[in-house]
């Protein structure tokens, strides 16, 4: 009997806790795997610790893993993946949005020898704001990278052991799993399905966020935004050989240069670029030092019946 671990993210679902964890043993029970189901708490505050640590006390296939604090939704997978057993591991949240059900059908495409098997939305009960920040983001960032991630593809997989062997090696602590994923190759398929609305509570991912992990998406896979601050470096060094040149035929030839407000306008245009150029850099020199550091992904408090 094939083992598959399925790991779940939780943060503050008190709402929602017991009805995943009650569809998920219902979606599980005739299924014909060795199922373990392992939740990685990223530091709850609303009581769902201790509802979680009750549940595993009476369910001893229910794996525990309590962070010292909120280290992050990425951070949690990646512990996921860290202590997932099994020949199989399926990513799934605890927020009831993605259903239990379409376990099933990950499975059947993993049976198939698809090495990782995305589930894709076909539609999604978001708000609008979100539906086309996703659409736009996924849009700009597959411009900027070789290696195209798949859009309406959240956290949501199957991964298969060998994979789950190659994610853990890679050792940058700024995570982009999503990216990670497709980035290492392998046999990839895709299972479409309805997303649905949160059961309880508001979404975890705000706006901060929401750009909080575009930016570790675009900086992790893509070195495009440092070539495009030097292209337009270049084009603005240009504009000022222009203008300096303008300068000395204009002193050699005595004649009145007017021009304060211009000069003012391309110092603006240069210092905001340099500003530009500088945020870009910093942002690369502040990934290199948070890897220099070493500091771990996550820090665990606790586990229960690991």
């Amino acid at each position: 009997m094939k083992k598959i671990t399925i790991a779940s993210p939780v943060y503050n679902e008190i709402g929602n806790i017991m009805l995943f964890y009650n569809t998920l043993k219902e979606v599980l029970k005739n299924l014909k795997y060795d199922f373990k189901l392992l939740l990685i708490n990223d530091g709850s505050s609303d009581g769902t610790e201790l509802k979680i640590n009750e549940l595993a006390i009476k369910d001893h296939s229910l794996k525990i893993i309590n962070f010292s604090r909120n280290f992050g939704h990425q951070a949690a997978i990646t512990a996921g993946l860290d202590y997932a057993s099994g020949d199989a591991v399926i990513i799934l949240d605890s927020d009831m949005q993605d259903p239990p059900s379409v376990i099933l059908e990950l499975i059947n495409k993993w049976e198939k020898g698809f090495e990782v098997v995305n589930a894709k939305r076909r539609s999604r009960q978001d708000g609008n704001f979100k539906i086309l920040t996703a659409s736009i983001f996924y849009k700009i960032l597959n411009l900027l990278i070789k290696n195209k991630i798949p859009e309406n593809v959240g956290d949501y997989r199957l991964i298969d052991r060998k994979v789950v062997d190659v994610l853990k090696s890679l050792p940058e602590k700024d995570r982009y799993l999503r990216g990670l994923s497709s980035w290492v190759g392998f046999k990839q398929g895709f299972v479409e399905f309805d997303r649905d609305k949160r059961y309880s509570g508001k979404t975890h991912y705000s706006l901060s966020k929401m750009f909080g992990l575009a930016f570790d998406a675009i900086f992790s896979f893509s070195k495009l935004p440092m070539k495009l601050a030097l292209f337009s470096s270049l084009i603005f060094i240009a504009i000022a050989c222009v203008v300096v040149l303008y300068a000395i035929f204009s002193w050699l030839t005595k004649s009145v240069v007017a021009g304060w407000a211009s000069l003012v306008f391309i110092i603006s245009i240069l210092m905001s670029l340099q500003m530009l150029v500088m945020a870009i850099i910093s942002e690369y020199v502040g990934r290199i030092y948070s890897q220099t550091q070493n500091r771990p992904i996550y820090i665990v408090k606790d586990t229960i019946n690991i």
